[in-house]
């Protein structure tokens, strides 16, 4: 009683997440929120910059929401939610 084993094809999967586009696009995200980050906190340090605090929380701020932005864009796209569907 040999049972026969019939050959098939080996499956091929297009892993959307091995592209470098996306690593790429991720670096730039996460750096220009450690930009943000480090924005925030010039006037703490440098103390003749006290005066400008807003405009360095505005521009930390700014700095901050950008890269989150490109960062869920990215990781939304690594999962396969974004337009370029196929």
């Amino acid at each position: 009683m040999a049972e026969t084993v019939q050959p098939r094809a080996p499956k091929t999967t297009d892993n959307n997440a091995n592209q470098t586009h996306y690593y790429k696009t991720l670096v730039v995200a996460i750096a220009l929120g450690l930009i943000g980050t480090f924005i925030r906190f010039v006037p703490d340090v440098c103390t003749a910059m006290g005066q400008q605090t807003f405009l360095f929380s505005a521009i930390a701020n700014i700095s901050l929401i950008v890269g989150s932005l490109i960062a869920f864009k990215t990781v939304f796209g690594i999962l396969g939610f974004g337009k370029n569907r196929d």
